[in-house]
């Protein structure tokens, strides 16, 4: 029987409040047998990931814990076939104020391994789409929108 955790996790921070829930939705996934690589690996393609953001931007993130999850549980009153990449859940800097720090809990941003292998066919597109996913979540943190991040490339 295997005891391991659906998830593993890295701290960039820690205290937020979990109150904004945002997402990345992505069309695509019926390609065929999905590219897999080794839990570790993936882990590994998210440390390397979270490592290329640019050590000002990282300095400024504040509570923040990034968890490799398995796959997304949809929400009740969503589809049961809904999917994301990843998610943001917490309180974006943009929108703290004095309250926040009084006993917050860290933001969440959860990337969600059986979605990007089943949409990619090799470990590079892989471990792109990783960057990819880990850059625009991290953005939610910051306040950046979906319309922005679409704009910017990082939809």
């Amino acid at each position: 029987m295997d005891h391991s955790l659906p998830w593993t996790y890295r701290t960039i921070d820690a205290p937020s409040r979990f109150h904004k829930i945002t997402g990345t939705r992505r069309s695509g996934y019926d390609r065929g047998v999905p590219f897999e690589i080794s839990r570790e690996d993936f882990e590994d393609a998210v440390d390397d990931a979270i490592d290329r953001i640019p050590d000002d931007l990282a300095r400024a993130m504040t509570n923040v814990v990034i968890f490799v999850v398995e796959e997304y549980e949809p929400h009740p009153g969503e589809p049961s076939d809904t999917e994301l990449l990843g998610l943001y859940e917490g309180t974006p800097l943009t929108e703290r104020d004095s309250w926040w720090d009084a006993g917050s809990l860290p933001d969440r941003i959860s990337i969600f391994r059986g979605p990007l292998m089943r949409l990619c066919d090799s470990r590079e597109e892989l471990v792109e789409e990783i960057l990819v996913t880990v850059v625009h979540e991290i953005a939610h943190h910051f306040g950046i929108d979906d319309d922005r991040l679409h704009q910017l490339g990082w939809g």
